[in-house]
């Protein structure tokens, strides 16, 4: 690969028409964390799983953050766009279709950051646990691009309102949002787990 190129892991599909996964860690995750979750929500699919370049006190990131809930965005911009470079690159070295990002918290974010600034990158979304990433994003056409934001009701970090704005911004933009407000904190749950993998089967069928 080239510069564009980010620590990794690659997992080839095990199961022929399995839509590939990027997953997206959280703040302070790396590539091999979302492997697990990315097998629960879709058993065969291959898995492209990048680590954060940025380093906020030695803990992985996508993009730089000037506060809690509170992004830097022009390196918003430029992280997605780096980001959306490398997909491109891995998709021709591994041979795979564009990818439903799987992305949590932080990796949630810079998700939703390359839905609204390189659409054609991703072929859908899981969002989970995500806050709107910019401010005043471009306009675009997300065509029905299927999107699933998953937030927590009890959530100290993502208020209401920010999830709410987000699933409109990007059902406003044309894609197809399923938003589900789960009895849940920030953390992740078993009916996340769930949700997930009943609606990327849909997405995969919908696609057969």
């Amino acid at each position: 690969m080239t510069e564009s190129a980010f620590i990794h892991r690659f997992e080839p599909a095990t199961r022929a028409g399995s839509p590939p996964l990027l997953l997206l860690h959280g703040t302070g995750g790396d590539e091999t964390d979302l492997l697990g979750l990315g097998k629960l929500i879709s058993s065969g699919s291959a898995l492209l799983s990048p680590r954060g370049r940025v380093l906020e006190h030695g803990m992985p990131r996508f993009f730089r953050r000037l506060a809690e809930g509170v992004f830097d965005e022009e390196d918003v911009r430029r992280r997605a766009h780096e980001l959306g470079d490398f997909i491109a690159d891995a998709r021709e070295q591994y041979g795979i279709t564009a990818p439903v990002a799987v992305g949590f918290s932080n990796g949630a974010n810079i998700a939703a950051a390359l839905l609204l600034l390189k659409p054609d990158v991703l072929a859908g979304a899981i969002l989970l646990r995500a806050m709107v990433p910019l401010s005043d994003p471009p306009t675009v056409d997300l065509a029905g691009k299927p999107v699933l934001l998953l937030s927590g009701q009890d959530d100290p970090i993502v208020p209401a309102g920010n999830s709410a704005r987000l699933a409109a911004l990007l059902s406003q933009a044309g894609a197809n949002v399923s938003h589900r407000i789960l009895p849940a904190g920030h953390q992740l749950s078993q009916a996340d787990v769930t949700l997930a993998r009943d609606w990327i089967g849909n997405v995969d069928a919908e696609a057969a």
